[in-house]
């Protein structure tokens, strides 16, 4: 499927006319148990832990799901207002939290996180991955772990950045909390892979260093890196980013933090060591740090999710970086970008907050093993569908 211009209203349901009764019927469906059980009540009705998922309301509304229906990865991307925090739930009810938000503001993230886990049917989070320990990534987890059940927490090593307050004050309280035993740490390095029934997950980018050799079916060479820019190193943690690939059955999900442009090129200069993927969550919220055109067209996504805030990341270099990318159909917003005007942010329908009220509405992403998925905007209350490529 061609590329779409995002500014030009469009419909997020362009099946033929029998698929859009099933897929109205569908968001119907979802809506009514939405309406009709607060969300504690609604986890009662989960099916192997699935809530407001296909599964579930198939099963609350007396119907049978199919066996795709119950098979499906669902991704969660909680509003944590410029940072980060995506919920991987399997259909093993197996769940990866990848950064947990900014600490603070009377526990909103780890809050906004906790209500995400329970209407997901998640008793507890498996594994906490922290790309790295800047404030909007990592200063939620003490607030998310005095709410809530956490196993294994997942880091690239040691803070590297000892010169900035903020970074340092979320390693010292990262450090109390390993100190009192209730998580257990562990540091993954690249090509290291974390054991997550459903889904494989292996890393690509751990403290400054990148994957030496490329992935399966990866490793052509890409001749765009002989007149790409070369960046400088970057000093921070964000180079350091815990970067990783999820793989569900036929899709591949590409995460990597805060990774600046100079490890951007690492991964596929000369050779793309990973590959193409079929979603993009935008490094670095959508900031110019990261999301080079030599990188963005090495990967290729169909999808990307920005998990911007209003006020923080989107900014228009990097927003016309992803746009421009040859395979892109659709670049999802968790905020509209107050900074960049509206040349610079997608059509309303892909976005999940708009100006206004804080209503924290966030992204779901479901996938199914044939490598289909869907978005769905909380806040509009509608799906895409996107088909087997």
């Amino acid at each position: 499927m061609g590329k779409r211009n995002l500014r030009e209203k469009v419909s997020l349901d362009e099946s033929p006319a029998a698929e859009d009764d099933s897929d109205a019927s569908f968001l119907e469906k979802r809506q009514m148990l939405r309406r009709a059980f607060p969300a504690k009540t609604r986890s009662r009705f989960s099916l192997f832990g699935a809530v407001l998922t296909r599964t579930a309301m198939f099963v609350a509304l007396g119907a049978v799901p199919s066996p795709s229906e119950q098979t499906a990865l669902r991704i969660f991307f909680v509003d944590v207002e410029g940072g980060q925090a995506t919920l991987f739930v399997t259909p093993q009810e197996k769940s990866l939290l990848i950064d947990t938000g900014w600490p603070g503001n009377d526990s909103r993230d780890a809050d906004r996180i906790v209500r995400t886990a329970r209407e997901a049917g998640v008793s507890s989070i498996d594994y906490v991955l922290l790309t790295h320990f800047h404030m909007d990534h990592a200063g939620g987890l003490p607030q998310l772990v005095a709410r809530f059940p956490v196993g294994e927490v997942i880091d690239h090593g040691d803070n590297r950045e000892g010169t900035d307050a903020p970074t340092v004050q979320v390693w010292k309280a990262y450090q109390d909390l390993l100190a009192t035993k209730k998580i257990k740490r562990v540091t993954l390095r690249p090509g290291d892979r974390l054991p997550v029934p459903g889904i494989e997950v292996v890393v690509l980018s751990s403290d400054g260093v990148v994957l030496n050799d490329p992935l399966q079916g990866a490793g052509r060479d890409n001749t765009a890196c002989l007149t790409a820019e070369h960046y400088p190193a970057d000093q921070t943690e964000n180079g350091r980013s815990l970067g990783t690939l999820i793989t569900f059955h036929r899709l591949r999900i590409l995460d990597l933090g805060d990774l600046t442009r100079d490890k951007e090129r690492e991964l596929v200069c000369p050779k793309n060591k990973i590959g193409k993927v079929d979603i993009y969550i935008v490094s670095h919220h959508g900031w110019e740090e990261s999301n080079s055109p030599v990188f963005l067209n090495a990967i290729s996504p169909r999808v990307a999710i920005m998990d911007n805030g209003a006020k923080k990341g989107g900014t228009p270099s990097a927003w016309s970086n992803i746009e421009r990318i040859p395979s892109l159909e659709n670049l999802w917003q968790l905020h509209f970008s107050e900074a960049s005007g509206s040349t610079h942010n997608v059509a309303p329908e892909f976005i999940a907050n708009l100006p206004g009220p804080d209503n924290a509405n966030y992204l779901e992403l479901t996938a199914w093993p044939d490598g289909s998925f869907e978005v769905f905007n909380s806040r509009t209350q509608n799906s895409k569908k996107y088909a087997t490529r």
